[in-house]
């Protein structure tokens, strides 16, 4: 279950208010998504997962005003394979049946089942396995000759629809999120890799703001077509600086080999969020981000006092000064003698 346009804490706690009508059972993945154990709700209202789902939406939308897209299926991950299926507002459910999931699960790409990231799609396309239907006839002894033995087995299971996996009560997990939409579908990787920037530039100031770091960074890129792709990474230490937030999200992009890929969206979500004074750093010999970290207390100073986009990374100010939007770019040296 995705909630659409939550960027208010209170306002997601409400929601789960809401689930727990029908359910005690949820996950809460941020920045909007929720997994939601529907098992017993199903004998207590005497109804299908169509209905309730649509009971849901509705009375988000009645009470919150917050649009809603639900997927289900009988295992977590046929729900959110469903959930990337499914456009923003509507309802998709896979039947229980052994028909509908192979209907559902065998055209798709190996790259879209959870678990299968570009490497290993890659190793998989050598032996001419493209697609799970593919993967789900290929014998799981073969498969583990490829993958290794506990990869080869768990990708055979699941590419046949079987993840044991529960939907565990948790406590939501703090993290916030930024994204950049596109006029139109943009085809140009230079113009996904400045929106980058632009997103970890205004993310890590925000950290910084409130006295945060994270601990892990997710991209997610959503494409023309509605299916998108989410990728996860954890920092090596718990930061809050643009210049590490960039880079993390520099090589998630990088690693999903986009090839003229028509993207509409992109976002980046900073995860396990912590207090700063609470994080480690290690201290490391030789050149150090020190001058850049300095730097960054002086930008965020001029940003408090004259506005955000007072001073930007030149790859920006440079955009917008094409553009004719936003005001004169600024460049700052490391040699700055405002910096003490």
């Amino acid at each position: 279950m995705h909630f659409h346009e939550v960027p208010d804490p209170a306002l997601l706690d409400q929601l789960l208010t809401l689930i727990e009508d029908f359910t005690p059972v949820w996950q809460p993945l941020p920045p909007n998504t929720v997994e939601v154990d529907l098992t017993g709700s199903l004998t207590y209202f005497d109804d299908n997962p169509q209905h309730i789902a649509q009971m849901i939406q509705i009375r988000a939308l009645a009470l919150y005003g917050v649009r809603t897209t639900i997927s289900g299926g009988n295992t977590v991950q046929l729900a959110t394979m469903a959930a990337a299926a499914t456009a923003p507002g509507r309802v998709t459910i896979i039947a229980p049946t052994d028909a509908a999931i192979a209907a559902f699960l065998r055209p798709r790409r190996v790259a879209d089942l959870p678990g299968i990231g570009p490497a290993t799609a890659k190793t998989l396309a050598r032996y001419g396995i493209y697609t799970i239907g593919e993967l789900a006839s290929t014998p799981a002894t073969v498969l583990t000759r490829i993958l290794g033995s506990a990869a080869g087995r768990q990708l055979h299971a699941r590419a046949r629809g079987n993840d044991p996996r529960p939907v565990t009560r948790t406590a939501l997990v703090r993290s916030t999120s930024t994204s950049h939409t596109f006029a139109r579908d943009e085809l140009d990787a230079g113009e996904h890799r400045r929106a980058l920037l632009g997103l970890a530039d205004e993310l890590g100031l925000r950290l910084r703001t409130k006295g945060e770091v994270c601990r892990s960074l997710t991209l997610t890129v959503r494409y023309a077509d509605g299916s998108s792709t989410t990728r996860s990474r954890a920092l090596p230490e718990a930061s809050h600086h643009s210049p590490v937030l960039a880079a993390a999200a520099r090589d998630l992009y990088a690693n999903l080999c986009l090839q003229r890929a028509r993207v509409t969206q992109i976002a980046i979500r900073a995860e396990q969020l912590a207090a700063a004074d609470s994080a480690h750093h290690q201290v490391q010999l030789g050149d150090t981000d020190d001058k850049a970290h300095r730097l960054e207390v002086v930008t965020d100073a001029a940003r408090s006092r004259f506005g955000t986009h007072v001073i930007k990374p030149a790859a920006l100010a440079e955009h917008h000064q094409e553009t004719g939007h936003g005001s004169l770019p600024v460049s700052l040296s490391a040699r700055c003698p405002w910096v003490s």
